[in-house]
Parts: structure tokens; C-alpha cells; sequence
């Protein structure tokens, strides 16, 4: 039973999801920095999508972490994002860190989902 002023546990699936947004917060973070040692006009562009994409789990986990009542929207909009993000990943589908990058993207946009239609 929750005490008065404090919140209810999160669930295992969001749980699940805060982690996965996290991890790819971070794998976007390390690749954007593997991009920049890389230089190139290619790399540019994908530069945006990875920060975008680091933003944004950031905030979607910062989100369901507080319980905002736009958390579900935010996770639709996340794995939106991601999909974006690991698209953009495989365009290098021969660098490993890109590689990487766009697996934890795509888990991290499943997880979303879920969130995001459990909650509709």
C-alpha cells in the first residue's frame, strides 16, 4: 500500500522503457562523438538526427520517471524519433558504433510504442 505522498511504483513495462530510453540517450551521445573524430559533410547530417534522437529519449524518460500526464504522446513521439535515428544509423551499416547505435534506437522505439498504445 503507498503511504500518503508518495507515488505508486513504476510498472515493470515503463520501468523497461525508462532504461531503454536512457541507453539510447546515451549510445547517441557516444556516436555523435564518434561522428564528430570522423568529420564529413555525411556525418553532419546525421549529427542532427542524433541529437534530436538524444533529446528526446532524455526527455520522453525525465517524462514517465515524473509521471506526466503527456508521457504516453512523448513516447509515441520517441519512437517516432528512433526509427528516424536508426535509419539514419544504418546509412553507415559498416561502422560499428552506427551499428550499434541503431539497435539500441530500435529497442528503444519498442518499448516506446508499447508505452505509448498501453496507455491510449
Amino acid at each position: 500500500m503507498t503511504q500518503p505522498g508518495t507515488m505508486p511504483a513504476l510498472s515493470q513495462q515503463m520501468q523497461d522503457c525508462i532504461q531503454a530510453c536512457m541507453n539510447c540517450h546515451s549510445v547517441c551521445e557516444e556516436t555523435m562523438s564518434s561522428c564528430l573524430s570522423m568529420g564529413g559533410q555525411a556525418q553532419m547530417q546525421i549529427m542532427r538526427t542524433l541529437m534530436d534522437c538524444s533529446e528526446m529519449t532524455r526527455m520522453c524518460a525525465d517524462m514517465m520517471m515524473r509521471r506526466s500526464p503527456m508521457a504516453a504522446e512523448m513516447c509515441g513521439m520517441c519512437a517516432k524519433m528512433c526509427d528516424m535515428c536508426a535509419e539514419a544509423c544504418m546509412s553507415m551499416p559498416d561502422d560499428a558504433q552506427m551499428k550499434r547505435c541503431a539497435e539500441a534506437c530500435r529497442r528503444c522505439a519498442e518499448t516506446c510504442r508499447a508505452m505509448a498504445s498501453a496507455r491510449a
